[in-house]
């Protein structure tokens, strides 16, 4: 019983810091994953994104990863895109064009999140 008290304990501890250390942002997809900013022609995989020029940050971003939920719709053609998975991705590449607190997920780690028809969703990230 004290075993299942402090497992509760944890889970709730974990969520409440996710949710305080959660960056409010957006997400777009990609699809052409190579070459990158930060791996050139180098294969990361598809849980991968490319990151907002301020997040980028000349490439000190590179490598590391983050976990990023949908929270919402940015638009009425997907009124309820989330799917209510989270994912983790690993920054390789930059999104030159991305707004501040913006990440371009693979494609294929925004269909764990959200419907690709949405194009873009609100998020929380955090890094990981």
């Amino acid at each position: 019983m004290a075993i299942q008290r402090i497992i509760i304990a944890a889970l709730i501890a974990t969520s409440l810091i996710y949710m305080a250390t959660a960056i409010p942002g957006t997400a777009t997809f990609y699809t052409t994953y190579v070459p990158s900013a930060c791996y050139g022609f180098q294969d990361q995989g598809t849980m991968i994104a490319a990151a907002n020029p301020s997040l980028y940050n000349n490439g000190e971003a590179c490598g590391r990863r983050y976990r990023v939920k949908c929270t919402g719709a940015t638009n009425q053609g997907v009124p309820q895109p989330c799917t209510g998975n989270e994912v983790t991705v690993k920054i390789v590449d930059l999104c030159p064009g991305c707004g501040n607190d913006q990440l371009d997920l693979s494609q294929e780690a925004f269909s764990v999140v959200a419907n690709p028809d949405a194009g873009r969703i609100k998020t929380d990230y955090n890094q990981v």
